[in-house]
């Protein structure tokens, strides 16, 4: 039992890239932005400098699974969601894609890890396939945190 804890504490903690400076500043500022469409960041990891990079910015006027989106990206995304008793919140939801490499899939985790804590993201959802990444299924997600 004490060698599954281990396992599972470090994997959490393992860290394999650095977040690019610039892509923090950008979703720092994409965290407080005013506008109240939908908008998607979506980052990739640069494996020559092991950096997870910007990618692609969106600003969303298309429906969710018009979102083309790699297996192996990250993505951060504000989203209008207007709850069932009429308000409207607008929630930053981080969506990650698994590559399908064993070295591929620990290298991602960890540059996930360390993205989440240095951006601060709370809603935080993996996807398996992204065919599936619908407004059906993020507004399921979020029915959550209500």
């Amino acid at each position: 039992m004490d060698i599954l804890f281990v396992f599972l504490y470090q994997s959490e903690s393992l860290v394999v890239c650095d977040v690019d400076e610039d892509l923090v500043k950008k979703l720092k500022e994409f965290r407080f932005r005013k506008a109240t469409n939908n908008a998607a960041i979506i980052m990739k990891i640069d494996k020559d400098k092991q950096l997870v990079i910007l990618d692609e910015e969106h600003e969303v006027s298309f429906p969710l699974s018009d979102l083309s989106l790699a297996p192996d990206t990250f993505v951060v995304y504000s989203y209008k969601y207007q709850h069932d008793d009429g308000r409207v919140s607008y929630p930053l939801c981080f969506i990650f894609s698994s590559p399908v490499g064993k070295n591929q899939q620990m290298m991602y985790a960890g540059s996930k890890n360390k993205l989440v804590q240095t951006v601060q993201l709370t809603k935080v959802f993996e996807i398996r396939n992204t065919e599936d990444l619908t407004e059906e299924w993020l507004r399921e997600k979020l029915g959550f945190f209500r």
